[in-house]
């Protein structure tokens, strides 16, 4: 079930507004990804997290996205995928690549990875999250 800013986890009550409504953009990217509810809001919460630590408010100094577009793929993702692996955007669904190896799918989202500044996200076999790599 999707959530909205009115309508969240009640995990998520005691967070501020900025990190609950990242927490529910995660979680909801999450679960079109196909993550069940209580993965997903784990995840989400953790990431929402980290992501306040590394994104402190500036109010007006803070310089806006370059676009919608650049802002949405701040994430790369190595996933599996029907036996290969998948490098893809966070909440896309078709990957930028697909490899036969776990490591030759780490080495393909490496220079995107950098060229985008955007942080990685390697997941295990089953889905669960390996390690991450900020630019």
């Amino acid at each position: 079930m999707p959530w909205r800013k009115g309508d969240y986890p009640p995990s998520l009550k005691n967070f501020d507004t900025r990190v609950r409504d990242k927490a529910v953009e995660i979680a909801n990217a999450l679960l079109r990804d196909g993550y069940d509810e209580g993965r997903a809001i784990a995840i989400a919460t953790a990431q929402a997290k980290e992501w306040d630590e590394n994104h402190p408010e500036l109010g007006l100094e803070r310089e806006p996205p370059r676009s919608r577009h650049e802002a949405k793929r701040a994430t790369l993702h190595v996933v599996p995928a029907e036996g290969d692996w998948a490098v893809k955007w966070a909440g896309d669904d078709e990957p930028i690549d697909v490899s036969d190896s776990k490591a030759e799918a780490i080495k393909q989202a490496r220079p995107i990875a950098e060229e985008q500044e955007a942080r990685t996200v390697i997941h295990r076999r089953n889905g669960t999250i390996e390690r991450s790599v900020n630019p």
